[in-house]
């Protein structure tokens, strides 16, 4: 139950990835097999720009998701001012430092009028808001948020990494100017991202090499894990959240009724159909996930690129929630979740919040 860590490799990725390994060549040569490497390529590029509503000549292969924000933020912000959501994922606020901060309201969701009168404070900015949080899964008001970039003259640029197969998300759907991918939240495998542009939209370099992706990312392209990474996001099926958010709401009824003073965070926020932020309040967040790991249930305590740390969530402080911050965990289902996964969650939750309420009572 850590999907938005990364997704269970769907079995069309595995056998594209196979098929693209068993192929070899280098896209970039002019033999035989570096033609049919190159058609490989092209082809997952197609497929990743029909799914995602950009043009085919504006979609840049990287290594990933980071690279992608990273590619977005550093290119497209030399020049501007970088605005970022209070509650962006750490790869974006790394790639920003200083940036300006919009805040969030305390379901989570971006403050659209603290982000205009940001804004009106004059000079070009580049602002940045996820699609979706990666911890709580609260989904961010996009579209006005566009539409606020459009009559200041900024650019958006939006992490659609949690988003993207889990709810609709289009290039020109967001208003976005930018919008990355990552193909191990999809369903595929890691090691491959992908980085969309509105047309017209130039990009500087921020790794130079031999020319690949049109001038804008150079190095070899890992083709393996970008057949995946095309195969994950034509399977992932949008239609299919229903499903999800039924188990999710499942959990969440059951967590209520178990425990009053447990809180959801964002609930009253449009969110991801497979995400749920559960705060026990008084119990530490490491403590919750190591006692549900030990009964067998993978959860986590926030983003999985902090390398392992475990602490007070700064989404969940961002949101107001104080010391709760340091009380939540994050139950992400995946895309094969089993129907009875609510109730051995539940089952699970159970005996840990009745085994360490009364230990800290």
């Amino acid at each position: 139950m850590d999907a938005n860590a990364t997704e269970p490799l769907r079995p069309e990725a595995k056998a594209a990835v196979i098929a693209a390994l068993e192929a070899g060549g280098n896209p970039s040569s002019v033999h035989a097999a570096g033609r049919a490497a190159r058609r490989r390529l092209e082809e997952a590029r197609e497929a990743v720009a029909t799914r995602f509503g950009a043009r085919v000549q504006d979609v840049v292969f990287t290594g990933g998701g980071t690279e992608a924000n990273a590619l977005a933020v550093q290119g497209l912000g030399r020049g501007r001012r970088v605005l970022a959501g209070a509650t962006e994922h750490p790869a974006v606020l790394a790639a920003a430092p200083g940036a300006g901060v919009i805040p969030v309201r305390p379901d989570g969701t971006a403050d659209l009028e603290a982000l205009a009168a940001l804004l009106a404070e004059g000079g070009p900015a580049l602002v940045c808001l996820m699609a979706a949080n990666n911890e709580t899964g609260v989904l961010h008001p996009l579209t006005p948020a566009a539409a606020l970039c459009r009559a200041h003259g900024a650019w958006l640029h939006v992490d659609a990494v949690q988003a993207a197969g889990r709810v609709p998300v289009t290039l020109a759907g967001t208003g976005a100017d930018s919008l990355a991918l990552s193909g191990h939240k999809l369903g595929g495998p890691p090691g491959a991202g992908a980085l969309l542009l509105r047309p017209g939209l130039e990009l500087p370099a921020l790794i130079a090499g031999g020319g690949q992706e049109r001038g804008r990312r150079g190095g070899t392209e890992p083709l393996p894990a970008i057949a995946g990474l095309a195969a994950a996001a034509m399977a992932a099926e949008p239609a299919a959240a229903a499903r999800l958010a039924a188990l999710r709401d499942r959990i969440e009824a059951g967590v209520a009724a178990l425990a009053p003073e447990a809180v959801i965070a964002g609930a009253g926020a449009p969110r991801l159909p497979n995400t749920s932020s559960i705060i026990l309040p008084g119990i530490a967040a490491e403590t919750q996930v190591i006692a549900l790991d030990l009964a067998g249930i993978r959860v986590s305590a926030g983003a999985a690129c902090s390398s392992g740390k475990v602490g007070r969530s700064p989404v969940l402080a961002a949101m107001g929630l104080g010391e709760a911050a340091g009380c939540g965990i994050r139950m992400s289902l995946p895309w094969n979740a089993p129907e009875d996964a609510a109730e051995r969650f539940l089952s699970a939750w159970a005996a840990m919040q009745a085994r360490l309420s009364q230990r800290a009572a």
